[in-house]
């Protein structure tokens, strides 16, 4: 897997990753534009979006409903180090469960890559390059 950032200007980013583009801005009060989410919001929208992908693997497996599923993520923000910590999901889906398919979709939820990431923190290697930017 590989995304490249390329800072735009400002606190303007644009985020590439095979064919598709999105931006990473700040609000107002931040220096930004708020032309995009910032980093703390696209981790949320990763998680969010990773759990909402297994509960709806779930929901159509067992032919119980094949879109209308929501998921809300929230977090806070912490300091010493400055963090984000305290993440909840929520899952709305649009029909009722059983128990059963209740406990079938949170185990399905627990498969989630940026979840397990986030519950098992990787290795994070930081390699500066000076001076070599190619034009793109």
């Amino acid at each position: 897997m590989e995304v490249l950032i390329e800072h735009l200007g400002a606190v303007q980013f644009e985020i590439k990753a095979r064919q598709h583009v999105i931006a990473s801005d700040q609000p107002p009060e931040n220096g930004g534009f708020d032309e995009g989410m910032t980093p703390p919001e696209l981790l949320l929208a990763s998680l969010g979006s990773c759990a909402a992908f297994y509960a709806a693997a779930y929901l159509k497996k067992h032919k119980l409903a094949d879109h209308g599923t929501r998921v809300r993520v929230t977090a806070d923000k912490k300091k010493d180090p400055p963090r984000i910590d305290d993440f909840k999901i929520s899952l709305d889906v649009p029909l009722e469960l059983s128990a059963n398919h209740l406990a079938g979709i949170e185990r399905a939820v627990h498969q989630c890559l940026i979840h397990n990431t986030l519950l098992n923190p990787p290795q994070i290697a930081i390699e500066i390059k000076a001076g070599v930017l190619e034009s793109a």
